[in-house]
């Protein structure tokens, strides 16, 4: 259903400060065709507070968020959380730093244009459009994807940019520990006893402080003191890996050292990033993401309570998208795309429902334009016409 917005019904523009700071004279062009048009109130929180409290005292005001695809999410998701989603249209003038950060609303059939979005706010229709809600509360607007794009197969982890001075560090390290040896080695040869080096720890194998406790080297030659080639491969308490927004083992920047590693006696210079495995899929990566053999995902994926796949049929990915993008009617149901293991397998799995659900080992989705997780389980739940979008006519 459809119905045309009231050209010069009073709005409350609440202005992202993301959007002030990125695109200023774009906000400046939205402000002032918007205002020329209807009677319009100003808002320029600094906070989420003075956003749900301007929307709280809004009144007959329809709010008009200037902003991209991240600020239109949390009024949505704030209304939402209110229970008051439904009350009143919104309308969206996209202001982004990238084409990228504005794909969601051009998704949704809003123009990406400050003068032909502030127009549409102005003399457009008013859209009935379906709302994805998971088990957490959180809302899609437009889809998700398991598991996220970013984490495909054939995506090599870029080689951080500190790596190359920890290389010459490591080298040094060792070029001074083999001086060490030598000379402990010169020693021991004068030493009856076989006591070893200076600190009494230097073996006839040789160890030396680039290798680890046990005195084993890693793939480069070195090992952290704990023995663990530098990472801590450990599970936190929900289960998930690493805090890097890889599902891995994440590194502090300066340092080369994995986070969540033991700091007080391992070696700064003992870890290395971890290597993309033959896939082009880091190793870390794929052991928190449930991957397979061959850079597939094993997942669970249950369509109004039907088993269209189960762990034991690893598959490529799983996308989920509402039924009312690019202007499209709401019709109370979100289209299941599985993709085979392989290309030349069978083709794509499809189902129509109203309700999702995807299991597994922890895996991380892209949900409009967030990333989320990781999870074990998560089920989302279709809201037929839950939102009104101001959509430009025809």
């Amino acid at each position: 259903m459809s119905a045309p917005a009231s050209t010069g019904h009073p709005l409350l523009v609440v202005i992202d400060p993301v959007a002030r700071r990125t695109d200023g004279e774009a906000v400046r062009i939205a402000k002032d065709v918007l205002c020329a048009g209807a009677t319009a109130k100003i808002c320029l929180p600094d906070g989420p507070e003075e956003v749900a409290r301007a929307l709280s005292r809004r009144g007959s005001r329809r709010p008009v968020v200037v902003g991209d695809d991240a600020a239109l999410l949390r009024i949505v998701g704030l209304l939402h959380r209110e229970r008051v989603l439904g009350d009143a249209a919104l309308a969206l003038v996209p202001v982004g730093a990238s084409p990228s950060s504005v794909a969601l609303a051009g998704a949704l059939g809003v123009p990406t244009g400050p003068v032909a979005a502030a127009r549409a706010v102005l003399d457009g229709v008013d859209r009935e459009l379906d709302l994805l809600v998971d088990d957490s509360d959180g809302v899609v607007l437009g889809g998700l994807t398991v598991p996220d794009p970013s984490l495909s197969p054939g995506r090599t982890t870029p080689r951080p940019w500190w790596e190359p001075g920890l290389r010459t560090c490591r080298s040094l390290v060792r070029t001074l520990a083999g001086q060490r040896t030598g000379a402990a080695g010169a020693r021991a040869a004068d030493d009856p006893d076989g006591a070893g080096g200076v600190d009494g720890r230097g073996g006839a194998d040789g160890a030396d402080s680039a290798h680890g406790a046990d005195g084993s080297p890693d793939a480069d030659g070195s090992r952290g003191t704990d023995g663990s080639h530098g990472t801590d491969r450990s599970r936190g308490a929900d289960g998930s890996r690493g805090t890097d927004g890889l599902g891995g083992t994440g590194w502090i920047l300066g340092t080369g050292r994995p986070t969540g590693t033991d700091t007080s006696g391992a070696s700064l210079l003992a870890g290395v990033p971890p290597q993309p495995s033959p896939a082009g899929f880091p190793a870390d990566a794929a052991a928190g993401h449930g991957l397979g053999d061959g850079g597939t995902h094993r997942l669970r994926v249950e369509a109004d309570g039907v088993v269209l796949v189960d762990l034991d049929q690893p598959v490529a990915g799983v996308s989920v998208t509402t039924g009312g993008g690019r202007g499209g009617e709401a019709d109370g149901l979100v289209q299941v795309v599985i993709r085979p293991a392989t290309e030349d397998g069978p083709k794509p799995l499809t189902a129509r429902a109203r309700t999702v659900t995807i299991s597994g080992p922890d895996f991380r989705y892209r949900a409009d334009a967030l990333l989320r997780g990781p999870v074990r389980t998560r089920t989302w739940t279709i809201l037929p016409s839950a939102w009104r979008l101001t959509l430009p006519r025809g």
